[in-house]
């Protein structure tokens, strides 16, 4: 655990809450200066920037985003998903994370046993819901980690989300962006808060760490024609998660032509060959027992056998 988790597990709420507060506050109100003075990011100087990162006509975009860190937008959420969707084109797929989970899987699953394809918010931040509720984007059902889709393959990675009894496998959108050679992009957020791709190993492999809880939930699917059904699904041992040190892999990443970093606005960006990532993941844990959780290694963490 790292020193700002320690220090986050050990303050009151109030004063964590309190100290959000303020920085939102203080976010606002930059970006109000930015737009009194004219410092407003359009859609085709994203588009321009995007081009810049790499990403194409075609290609298949899953995007994290945070969207208070980016600069102010000219049309907020809508400025930047109309430029995402003019980069990639007709022929290609843009995809977000749609999870409703803004607190641990656990504490959330305990309290939410009705997962609504078309009405459950996405807890993944501005952008994220404003793409989810757009026209003719599909929506994944899986209670804890359900991705939205725009494009020629948006059937294909979200239909078979449902009934899968860890939300990373190989029938998730999480896997099937891996197989059809997709990109991810983070504006804003890094691994740390952002890196649901890492657990694709955890499904792929004979996995050594307790990553899930011992008991499996039933949650209560609405479909998006209305039609209720009932699966079962694993979530995150949360005592494990604690061990997380996702952004320690970012150099590892980079090594491999995995990971590019870029600029966004005013903040940093990271644009990752999905497919190279996934590869990465499995040689470097079946050579040195790297993952998020011992991302030096087994015997650098300890966990050598």
């Amino acid at each position: 655990m790292g020193l700002r988790d320690l220090i986050r597990n050990i303050t009151p709420n109030f004063i964590l809450n309190l100290n959000r507060q303020k920085k939102k506050q203080a976010r606002d109100a930059k970006l109000r200066a930015q737009k009194e003075k004219g410092e407003v990011l359009t859609e085709q100087i994203l588009v321009s920037q995007f081009q810049k990162m790499g990403i194409k006509k075609g290609d298949c975009l899953m995007v994290h985003s945070a969207m208070s860190k980016i600069g102010y937008l000219q049309d907020g959420p809508k400025t930047l998903v109309n430029a995402l969707l003019q980069v990639i084109g007709k022929e290609g797929t843009l995809c977000m994370p749609s999870s409703p989970i803004s607190m641990l899987q656990l504490d959330y699953i305990r309290q939410n046993r009705v997962f609504d394809v078309n009405n459950t918010p996405s807890a993944m931040g501005a952008i994220t819901e404003y793409f989810r509720t757009l026209e003719n984007v599909k929506r994944s059902c899986h209670p804890t980690e359900p991705v939205c889709a725009f494009g020629p393959l948006a059937d294909e990675l979200t239909g078979n989300h449902f009934g899968e009894p860890t939300p990373y496998t190989v029938n998730s959108p999480w896997k099937k962006l891996m197989e059809a050679n997709g990109k991810i992009l983070y504006i804003g957020v890094t691994l740390d808060n952002a890196g649901t791709h890492l657990h694709t190993l955890e499904d792929a492999v004979e996995f050594k760490y307790p990553v899930y809880f011992r008991e499996d939930f039933e949650v209560e699917c609405i479909m998006a024609d209305g039609e209720k059904a009932v699966m079962k699904t694993k979530v995150h041992n949360p005592e494990f998660s604690k061990k997380r040190k996702c952004d320690e892999l970012i150099p590892m990443f980079e090594v491999n032509e995995v990971l590019m970093r870029h600029k966004l606005g005013e903040t940093n960006c990271l644009v990752l060959d999905a497919n190279k990532m996934f590869k990465t993941m499995i040689n470097q844990y079946n050579l040195y027992g790297i993952t998020m959780y011992t991302p030096r290694g087994e015997k650098i963490a300890g966990y050598d056998e």
